[in-house]
Parts: C-alpha cells; sequence; structure tokens
C-alpha cells in the first residue's frame, strides 16, 4: 500500500505542472485577502511554495514532508525558506504571525495533532487560516478525479464545518469567522469570474461553495491582575448639557482614565461648557479638542491620534449609553475575550422614544448585513461605543488604504477595518436609554442612504473580490 509520503513524492512533478490551474489561482488571490502582506508566515503542507510566495511575507517558512516537493519550491522562490519534515514534527524557537494550511486537512492522518503543533508555532496574537473541502462536492471531486480533471489523492478526511470548529478548539485555538468560496473552480470564460466573484459570496448560495474557510487566535490566558490605561474619547456637537454627567459618571479605569473632549463645531456653548468642566474638575485627566475635520468619524480619528490609554474607547455625548457600562466593555479586553468590543442596543428592552421604529427597522437590518459581510456576527452597527486596543487601532489606520476615507460616522471604519484583520468581535449589550437632552445628530432617511452605500462598498472589498 503506497504511503502517504510515497504517494506526494510521485506526484510532484505533476503538482509543479497543475499549480497554475484556475483553482490554485483562485486560492492565492483569497488567501491574499485573509493574509496581511510583510508579516512572519508559516504555511503547512506548502507543497511547490506557491501560496507562501502569493501572500508576499516577510519572513517565510513552508513545510512538507515531501522532499521532491520542497525542492521545487525552494528552486521556485529561492527568497523563501522550505524545510523537508512532518508539519506535527516540524520545531523552530520563531513565532509566527500567521500559519495558513490550505488543502491539508483533508489528508491528515491526525488534524487534532496538526492544530495543536500549529498553536505552539504561534504567538498570542497569531492567526491561523485553513481552508479545506465542502462534504456536499465530494460526489463532483471523485468524478473529476476520475475524468482526469482534478490531481488524484489518497483517501480524504471529509470534515464538516463543524468538525472543523471543534478541532480547532480541541487544539487550544479560538474561531474567528468562518467564510465559504469557489463555486466555479476549472476556468470557463466570463461564467467562471460571474460564479466565484459575484454569485459564490451570497447567502444561501455561499454554503453550496468548494472550499471553506475558517480564521482563528489562540485561546487567551491573561492573568486577573493584568491592567491597561484607558483613554475615553467623547466626540461632543451640541451637548452641552451632557458634558459635566459624562465626567461624573465615566469611572477610572484600568491603571487610569483620560477622558478627551473633542468639540465638533457646535452652535450652542458646548466648547464653553467643556473648558469649564475641565477647570471644576482637575483631578480628573481631562484632554479638550476642538475638531478641525467634519463628521463623527474625523472626530474619532483625531481624538486617537492624541490619546495616551493603551486601550480606546468611544462614548458617545447624548449618554444613550450609559457611561457605568464602560467597565464591562473594558473587562472584555482585558481578559483577551476579544480584540474589539462593539455595544448591542437591541437586546434589552429600550426607554420611551430611546429609538424610532424606522431606525430600530435600519439597524436589524444593517445588523444582518454586516453578520454576512464580516463573517462574525455583529448585531447592531450603529451603537456608538466600540472599543479597541491602540496597538490595533494602529494597525487599522496603517491598513486603511484598504478601504479608503468613505465613513463619516467613524463605526464602519472601526468595524471593517477590524474585520479585514481578522480581529476577533464581541458584541456586549447595553441598556440604550433615552435623551435627556438635545436632539439627535442623526438624519435617519439621509444617513440611512449613507450606509447603504457604504455596505454595497463594503460588498465589494469584503465578499465581491476580484
Amino acid at each position: 500500500m503506497t504511503s502517504r509520503k510515497d504517494f506526494h513524492d510521485q506526484h510532484a512533478a505533476t503538482r509543479e505542472r497543475e499549480s497554475g490551474r484556475h483553482y490554485h489561482t483562485l486560492l492565492e488571490g483569497l488567501y491574499r485577502f485573509f493574509v496581511p502582506p510583510n508579516v512572519r508566515v508559516l504555511e503547512l503542507g506548502s507543497g511547490v511554495g506557491n501560496l507562501l510566495a502569493a501572500v508576499r511575507p516577510k519572513t517565510g517558512v513552508g513545510v512538507d514532508f515531501s522532499a521532491p516537493m520542497t525542492e521545487i519550491a525552494s528552486r521556485r522562490h529561492g527568497d523563501l525558506k522550505f524545510e523537508t519534515c512532518d508539519v506535527d514534527s516540524f520545531t523552530t524557537d520563531e513565532k509566527f504571525d500567521y500559519v495558513i494550511a490550505s488543502d491539508l486537512v483533508n489528508d491528515l492522518p491526525d488534524v487534532q495533532a496538526t492544530l495543536a503543533r500549529a498553536r505552539e508555532l504561534a504567538h498570542p496574537e497569531s492567526r491561523l487560516v485553513v481552508n479545506f473541502f465542502n462534504n456536499l462536492w465530494r460526489p463532483i471531486l471523485t468524478l473529476a478525479t476520475a475524468l482526469g480533471l482534478k490531481a488524484p489523492t489518497l483517501k480524504q478526511n471529509w470534515l464538516s464545518k463543524g468538525d472543523m470548529k471543534n478541532l480547532i478548539d480541541l487544539a487550544g485555538w479560538e474561531v474567528v469567522k468562518t467564510d465559504e468560496r469557489i463555486l466555479c473552480p476549472v476556468w470557463i470564460p466570463l461564467i467562471s469570474h460571474l460564479l466565484n466573484r459575484w454569485i459564490a459570496p451570497l447567502p444561501i448560495v455561499r454554503h453550496f461553495c468548494l472550499t471553506l474557510f475558517i480564521v482563528a487566535r489562540p485561546k487567551q490566558s491573561v492573568p486577573p491582575d493584568r491592567h491597561y490605561s484607558c483613554t475615553v474619547v467623547v466626540p461632543a456637537r451640541n451637548e452641552a448639557g451632557n458634558i459635566e454627567a459624562a465626567v461624573q459618571r465615566t469611572a477610572e479605569l484600568g491603571k487610569g482614565t483620560e477622558l478627551i473632549f473633542i468639540e465638533g463645531h457646535s452652535k450652542d456653548n458646548t466648547w464653553d461648557e467643556i473648558e469649564r468642566i475641565k477647570a471644576k474638575y482637575p483631578d480628573r485627566n481631562i484632554v479638550t479638542m476642538r475638531q478641525t475635520t467634519k463628521g463623527k468619524g474625523g472626530a474619532v480619528r483625531e481624538a486617537f491620534a492624541k490619546a495616551s490609554g493603551e486601550i480606546l474607547f468611544i462614548l458617545d455625548a447624548d449618554l444613550t449609553m450609559p457611561p457605568e457600562e464602560l467597565p464591562k466593555f473594558y473587562e472584555v479586553i482585558r481578559s483577551g475575550q476579544a480584540e474589539f468590543v462593539n455595544g448591542v442596543r437591541l437586546v434589552y428592552p429600550m426607554e420611551n422614544e430611546a429609538m424610532r421604529f424606522f431606525n430600530m427597522i435600519g439597524n436589524h437590518f444593517f445588523s444582518q448585513a454586516f453578520t454576512w459581510l464580516l463573517g462574525q456576527r455583529i448585531r447592531d452597527t450603529l451603537c456608538g461605543t466600540k472599543v479597541v486596543s491602540r496597538a490595533n487601532y494602529e494597525y487599522i489606520a496603517a491598513n486603511r488604504n484598504y478601504f479608503g476615507d468613505f465613513d463619516p460616522f467613524g463605526d464602519f471604519d472601526l468595524i471593517f477595518g477590524a474585520a479585514k484583520l481578522n480581529l476577533k468581535i464581541q458584541d456586549l449589550p447595553i441598556r440604550y436609554k433615552a435623551r435627556t437632552y438635545g436632539d439627535t445628530n442623526i438624519d435617519r432617511w439621509r444617513h440611512g442612504m449613507i450606509l447603504l452605500r457604504m455596505t454595497a462598498f463594503a460588498a465589494r472589498r469584503l465578499k465581491f473580490l476580484k
């Protein structure tokens, strides 16, 4: 009986010839989407090395148990390092930012052991990206192999998404998001592009895709006594009556809390009130700013650029999200449960008139749309309170050109950026209160249309990939 190693040794030359097939080209493009460039990448089951080269790593290491495969990979990609070794026994002192495994788990004798080994090669902020075949394609792939349209394989593991999530969990990883891709793995002029770019990502249809992707991060273990400094940014436009309450009701968080009030072209005396409150509470670390840009998104960016805290919070000055809830957000970030915390107003009952009926309908619609877009559950996209570490915010900001400057609110710039960079997003339910001062700065219809345009734009950048 042919061993797995002998089988792959014998088919190394075939793999090299077939490496440019349409299916492999599609996978390379998808991995470039999931893996940012210029990071340290380890590929398990690297084959002839094309996929590792495609993600443009700063440091790239490929591991494959087939010597002919690694010889081909080393010849084709001299700037990368390839090791001939069983993936379960590969050792190195280096920790990698991304560990990737493409179409490998279907062929492994012990998937859990390999995933556990990958965990040992990762640091706390690393990501694991794996793709594997959808069970529904089993008869199609069997027929394609028989017809010579697909490279032959040994007996495969046919794993469901649930199976893989369970194995990932057992191996010490936590699933961040999932995705389904590729309806047409062979090149058919016009049809392949139409199916793979525009049809495959659609709800319902996506469940019939050939390839399932899972992105995971190491399970976190944070000591209970580890704390961080915090900055709470309060964008304020026509909110003079809420400034003092924001100071009084915002607790000192972690190792200390910096409060940044950024006033945004108010027509009332908001700026004078901010200055008065700063003088009245000299014991609080209050920073005052006048916004030079427009929109809440601009205010948040300006304030975050000046913030000194390790954890960054946004608190809307209308105080409909009670400041007393902020310690809950802090604990989720501090404990490592998530890397981006998003407030949710749609779980607990609201006070009368806290949210108008059509606003609520819009929020539910965008909740469903964004859960599909991001591959992670997100129930309320428009709650103003969001929390992220400064390090991860700077990571988002450094990669902002992927989406561009398209968001006047600031919420979606952060959400899209966090999702693109595979950050773990966590919804946190809050009790939404009615305003006690002033009127909302949101025009539901005009801003609703802006949100629809942004959703369509994000769909092209997150789902309908070229």
